[in-house]
């Protein structure tokens, strides 16, 4: 169990928020992903705003799958539990779980971001198959293959925030180009790669014209159906909340339909109303409505999105 490599983490976080009083189960998912290990189509790419529970959902799967926890205590209480495959997966596989929004402290360039990355993970191998005979010296997708040809060792890799190094002062297009790389040598037609969840904020076309990662399977909160009543709260979510923030308030001053006014501004592909997570739970936990979403990051996300005319926003505004 390293920082990386079985990390408990994800396991600790995510216990966090299902012992919360507004938690919602969306452990489904988890059912979603088992026809996908160990087969071609492995690759996943979910992209959401923020706060819209991609991390949430990252330490869920990764604290289902690692062997690193029993994660038993928490997962039988979920509705994955009626899963007809759940015993066979519960904590029976490895999992490279990497928070790409994680830097080295005073980290200023590109180097010692991916250092961080590619030397945890490195050292979190070498510790647990000490009996190997690696070449530390290896390229980071080698010592991987290394190990698999050996022991046969697959590894379900959660990657979250994939794309945060993007926003980062010091990214360049050769720095862009390196990244990709990077993720594309570690996960692309790699033996040892059970299977590929990776979160962000945009889709990976945004920041690839070309084929690094074109193994993904790519789900964006607007043109996609699958996955996406995991991601924000569902109308009847919200009823349930509602009915426990009644319960447990002892002056309720929100109404269900200042909830609805205030956050159901979205909806999934299939047409169904979304609320955003964050702004429910914390207008529930302080008992007054508010903009919770928008103050939980920078407004300078916003011009550089207009900048770079993500999305073709900057033609949509004009």
């Amino acid at each position: 169990m390293g920082v990386f490599l079985n990390s408990s983490a994800p396991y600790e976080n995510y216990k966090e928020i299902a012992s919360d009083m507004y938690f919602v189960d969306k452990s489904p998912i988890i059912g979603e992903l088992f026809p996908a290990l160990g087969k071609r189509e492995r690759h996943f790419c979910i992209t959401r705003p923020r706060r819209f529970g991609k991390s949430v959902m990252a330490d869920m799967i990764g604290a289902f799958f690692s062997r690193g926890v029993d994660s038993g205590n928490l997962s039988d209480n979920l509705a994955i539990a009626e899963n007809k495959e759940y015993k066979s997966h519960l904590n029976r596989h490895h999992v490279i779980f990497m928070d790409c929004s994680r830097m080295p402290e005073r980290c200023s360039d590109y180097h010692s971001y991916l250092t961080r990355i590619s030397d945890g993970i490195r050292g979190d191998l070498l510790q647990a198959y000490s009996d190997l005979e690696i070449d530390k010296e290896k390229a980071l997708w080698d010592i991987f293959l290394d190990i698999f040809l050996k022991t046969k060792d697959k590894f379900i890799f959660v990657i979250d925030e994939w794309d945060a190094v993007f926003h980062m002062s010091f990214i360049s297009e050769d720095i862009s180009k390196s990244y990709l790389a990077f993720l594309k040598n570690l996960l692309k037609d790699q033996a040892y790669v059970e299977l590929a969840y990776m979160t962000g904020v945009l889709p990976i076309a945004k920041y690839s014209s070309g084929s690094e990662l074109n193994m993904f399977r790519e789900y964006d909160m607007v043109s996609k159906k699958k996955f996406s009543e995991y991601f924000g709260f569902l109308d009847h979510e919200v009823d349930q909340l509602f009915q426990i923030y009644r319960e447990q308030t002892k002056h309720p001053g929100i109404t269900r339909e200042e909830l609805r006014m205030w956050y159901d501004g979205y909806y999934t592909a299939k047409g169904e109303k979304i609320y955003n997570p964050r702004s429910v739970v914390c207008a529930l936990q302080d008992d007054e409505p508010g903009n919770y979403w928008t103050s939980s990051g920078p407004y300078d996300e916003i011009f550089y999105y207009i900048r770079n005319n993500v999305e073709s926003v900057r033609d949509d505004l004009v």
